[in-house]
């Protein structure tokens, strides 16, 4: 049986997430996000989210990769009313950036907007794919952490396909590891800025 968090666990990884959205619980030095690879995470824990238009394709996601082992935090949405991708994508990248998930994947209908809102949160590097090359050069070139799809573009085999390879696939390393150092550095530089 893959492991899983209870309903309390889940309940308080969201509410400390929105806490922090809503800056009820300003992080300390040592929780603030982190602009590594974050090799030191739990690599079983998985964040999941969607908006309304990735919803069922987010439920369908969230039991195919318990099933593969990982612990999955479903970060929301829970039904198909209407919502905000902004805000369910800073909840799953924000976990990643902090550190308390290992892997992000984010639903809406396209997939580009929470790309978008995903890669304003330190840490994260979010990738829209929609083939296995795109997900396997994700992973293997740019070490990204979070996994955008879109619930309008794709099915739910080359979903769970591409879901399966991002999470297998190492990062490359070598020459690839010199750029994405950069990307790093663009985003301290603006860290330190304040920008």
């Amino acid at each position: 049986m893959p492991p899983s968090l209870s309903e309390a666990e889940v309940r308080e990884v969201v509410s400390r997430v929105v806490r922090r959205t809503l800056g009820q619980d300003a992080p300390t030095a040592s929780s603030s996000p982190s602009v590594s690879s974050g090799s030191s995470v739990d690599q079983k824990t998985i964040a999941i989210g969607a908006d309304h238009g990735g919803f069922a394709l987010k439920e369908t996601l969230r039991e195919f990769v318990a099933g593969l082992g990982y612990t999955v935090v479903d970060c929301g949405t829970h039904s198909a009313d209407a919502v905000d991708y902004p805000d369910l994508a800073y909840a799953v990248a924000r976990l990643v950036g902090y550190g308390e998930a290992w892997r992000g994947i984010l639903v809406d209908g396209a997939g580009i907007g929470s790309a978008i809102a995903a890669n304003k949160v330190p840490g994260v590097r979010a990738a829209l794919c929609y083939d296995h090359a795109t997900a396997l050069n994700s992973r293997e070139h740019n070490d990204a952490n979070v996994l955008t799809l879109g619930a309008g573009l794709i099915g739910v085999n080359l979903a769970k396909q591409i879901t399966q390879t991002r999470l297998a696939t190492p990062f490359g390393g070598g020459r690839h590891q010199r750029r994405v150092d950069k990307i790093v550095e663009i985003e301290r530089r603006f860290l330190k800025d304040g920008r």
